[in-house]
């Protein structure tokens, strides 16, 4: 600051002084330091900050709803482009087929989890509109150029990387984006937002089939890179309100902190660690039916069975899921929201072990809808579970590390499915040990609530020794006045 700023003139003073009545508690401040009362506001923004519940954030809501309906629609239907790519691509002779074109799909999705840390980098440092935006551009780039691919192999780079990172750059901030404007709502706003994906399993299959059929693989990718266009337009409604948080970098200095670069302060909370190591121990089958269920049920029930009215169910559950578990989030308190996520993996394991033992398509229907249901339940509680471990501050960073912790576990499930397919003749086995992941890791997660609940007792105790510490020392330095002015007197008698 200048001279001029930092040490104000009497005349100015009493000129501004009628302007600021409601400051007057603090006029010692304002003396001694005329940038005080800028500083301090600054520090207090982001606590002060209250979301507007509301206005142009249903707008922002139904952007993310796209986005997220977009990204995961396609991935989540692409069982239904895994028979086309067998077909296109395979021969008769290939004893590895399914695993090498698993690995397209897995690839994909892997690499949406695996640049999140990257992309939360990203998103504080250029914000969450530029980073969608561009993170769709990058999207549609990928699927025209998938579209355009005769053989197996560059489609793990144009459709497993290009078309993926770029979808990572432009989910992670739909996520971020409605901290901005909901936080009494956040729950139910995150139920909303990721029953879009629901939505599009729902018809996408349907959709995809018959453009498989009519216009054949290349013309469907391209139909699909539309639907990347149009969510780099819905980028442009994120709309920042979050406060930034103050730099602590050099005046002048155009390099951010590193603090600000690499957050390391969602590293210091316990229970945010186990969250973040136990839910990809979780997700090792999770994407295992997804892409594997559709050649089983061909395997199972013949060529001509609806194997696209079991992504519907799955699709039309999860939504609804999303919806009820997104509501009821909102009054669990605290960070036992965790538990949700609990009843989650443990529903899915069993309904992935459910899978091989189902011989009537009715049985298959039941499965998948629970299956559906809790996917619901386990994806829509994400980001208020990371608010509550982290903070609205922290949460970009927390969000991208956990995600791409699960990048391993979901890239590396489908292709060890389909390995085992190829090996032993059948996927029951593969649906067995896809189902013992989710078990495991739901229990993991039973120990974040009590850690939670010790740490917040410390500082409570913490608190309260400091408090009595501060009494005892006021009462000490009062007793020592009273005893001084008593003495006093007398020394003058």
């Amino acid at each position: 600051m200048t001279e001029t700023q930092s040490e104000p003139t009497q005349d100015t003073a009493e000129a501004a002084a009628p302007l600021n009545v409601e400051n007057e508690p603090e006029p010692e401040a304002k003396q001694e330091n005329g940038d005080y009362k800028a500083s301090a506001s600054e520090e207090k923004a982001p606590q002060e900050f209250e979301p507007p519940e509301g206005g142009w954030g249903w707008v922002v809501m139904l952007a993310s709803m796209w986005c997220n309906g977009s990204v995961f629609g396609i991935q989540n239907a692409f069982g239904i482009m895994f028979v086309a790519l067998l077909e296109k691509f395979g021969s008769n002779d290939d004893d590895d087929l399914r695993f090498r074109t698993a690995w397209v799909g897995s690839l994909s999705m892997g690499m949406i989890f695996f640049c999140s840390p990257i992309v939360s980098v990203f998103t504080d440092l250029l914000g969450c509109r530029i980073t969608a935006v561009g993170g769709a551009a990058v999207a549609c780039v990928g699927l025209l150029a998938s579209s355009f691919v005769e053989s197996l192999g560059p489609l793990y780079f144009t459709y497993g990387i290009i078309f993926a990172c770029g979808c990572s750059f432009a989910y992670q901030p739909s996520l971020v984006i409605l901290g901005h404007y909901f936080k009494r709502r956040l729950g139910l706003v995150n139920g909303i937002v990721t029953a879009g994906s629901s939505v599009f399993t729902i018809t996408l299959p349907f959709m995809l089939s018959s453009l498989l059929d009519r216009v054949g693989l290349a013309h469907t990718l391209r139909v699909l890179s539309i639907f990347m266009f149009i969510l780099m337009l819905a980028g442009f409604t994120y709309k920042p309100l979050l406060p930034k948080p103050v730099s602590s970098s050099k005046t002048g200095s155009r390099c951010p902190s590193l603090n600000r670069v690499f957050n390391v302060n969602i590293w210091k909370s316990l229970g945010y660690r186990i969250w973040a190591f136990g839910i990809p121990a979780a997700l090792y089958g999770y994407f295992v039916p997804y892409v594997h269920l559709m050649t089983h049920v061909e395997e199972r029930f013949g060529q001509d069975a609806n194997k696209e009215f079991l992504l519907m169910c799955i699709g039309i559950t999860s939504g609804v899921g999303r919806l009820i578990f997104g509501r009821v989030a909102d009054y669990v308190p605290g960070v036992n929201k965790v538990y949700l996520q609990v009843s989650s993996f443990l529903v899915i394991g069993v309904m992935s072990m459910m899978i091989p033992l189902c011989h009537v398509f009715g049985g298959l229907i039941a499965v998948c809808l629970l299956m559906g249901l809790f996917d619901g339940c386990f994806i829509c509680i994400m980001a208020p579970i990371a608010f509550e471990l982290v903070g609205s501050q922290n949460v970009s960073q927390a969000i991208g590390f956990l995600l791409g912790m699960m990048s391993v576990p979901m890239t590396v499930g489908p292709p060890i499915a389909g390995f085992l397919r190829d090996r032993l003749g059948s996927y029951d086995v593969a649906f067995y040990l896809a189902g013992i992941p989710p078990i495991i890791g739901g229990a993991v997660l039973c120990l974040i609530p009590w850690v939670e609940a010790r740490r917040k007792r410390k500082e409570a105790k913490t608190a309260a020794d400091t408090t009595e510490k501060m009494l005892e020392s006021k009462s000490g330095t009062a007793d020592h006045a009273d005893a001084k002015e008593a003495k006093e007197p007398e020394s003058v008698i």
